[in-house]
């Protein structure tokens, strides 16, 4: 186990390397001086502009540029972003709420999935179990900014249960309407993966052994097969965990939240490149420690798993 933790923990540095190079360079590559765009119509003076693209390394090729960012990055200083205001403080402000947003989102969807895919396995062919799977199809097939809208029309304007929007209140209550929305946009995958494996495992023969020996379906279920058909379940989750840190710009948006969606793509368009950057480099260590995370959790729903050395 300790080898294998060791080698997930080491293929963590070419993915670091790898992924903030790739987006340095897209960044670096994106047409337009950046400093320019920040004044708009009223230029300033060339000795301005060619004083800040020195202060920002702008007048740097692209590997010397690179190798400002990631010294800095070992230093904990992400840069400042071209407002003057330190990359730190931005990415201290916006990340938690987004990852409680994110943790919210993800743990509602798992338990939405697991309990309708286990209850739809156990009825296969009934009327829930066909239910189920047509409301699925219904939520994974409306665009999200569609759920949104419905979510504060229906659920906060006239049942007037949550808030319209989030705002400055971006605590975990602040936050259950856009989780709400986001679970059910994201559980329908989960909930027919959980839903598939738990029907095969029905199938198994040591459930048939497991019956014979006199256990009863309470037991057989929620421990045996239940936890043996988490496995796909729970590698979906992690998925979206990673989509959502990254990918919830749109409900951010509708839902007036400061996370990290409107963040970042207010940096790209003003082509922030130490912003841009800093943040994808969080995102990559987040998304690969909770994929370690979930390997060894393998081990743990499944005994028939072993991590050789």
């Amino acid at each position: 186990m300790a080898s294998y933790v060791l080698r997930r923990v080491l293929q963590v540095i070419p993915v670091f390397f790898g992924a903030t190079l790739l987006i340095y360079f897209m960044v670096f590559a994106m047409p337009g001086d950046p400093i320019a765009a920040l004044f708009g119509d009223k230029q300033p003076t060339e000795a301005v502009l060619e004083q800040l693209r020195q202060r920002y390394h702008l007048d740097q090729p692209f590997i010397v540029q690179y190798f400002y960012y990631i010294m800095g990055v070992f230093q904990l200083d992400f840069g400042t972003s071209f407002s003057g205001q330190p990359v730190i403080e931005v990415l201290q402000r916006t990340f938690p709420v987004t990852l409680r947003l994110a943790v919210m989102a993800v743990v509602l969807a798992l338990l939405i999935a697991v309990v309708v895919g286990l209850f739809s396995a156990l009825r296969k062919g009934g009327i829930f179990d066909n239910a189920m799977l047509v409301i699925g199809l219904v939520f994974v097939s409306i665009p999200v900014f569609v759920l949104c809208f419905l979510a504060q029309f229906f659920l906060a304007i006239q049942f007037g249960w949550f808030k319209p929007t989030v705002g400055a209140d971006n605590d975990w209550g602040g936050l259950i309407l856009p989780a709400i929305v986001l679970a059910l946009s994201i559980y329908t995958t989960s909930m027919r993966l959980t839903r598939a494996s738990t029907i095969e495992t029905l199938g198994q023969d040591w459930v048939r052994t497991a019956y014979s020996k006199g256990l009863s379906r309470g037991r057989v279920v929620p421990v045996h097969v239940l936890r043996n058909s988490l496995i796909p379940t729970i590698t979906d989750m992690a998925t979206n965990f990673g989509v959502l840190m990254v990918g919830a710009t749109v409900t951010e948006g509708i839902f007036n939240i400061p996370g990290v969606g409107n963040t970042l793509y207010q940096a790209i368009i003003r082509h922030e490149t130490p912003t841009v950057v800093s943040f994808v480099t969080v995102f990559v260590i987040v998304y690969v420690f909770v994929n370690l995370l979930i390997d060894l959790l393998y081990g743990l729903l499944d005994p028939r798993i072993r991590y050789v050395k």
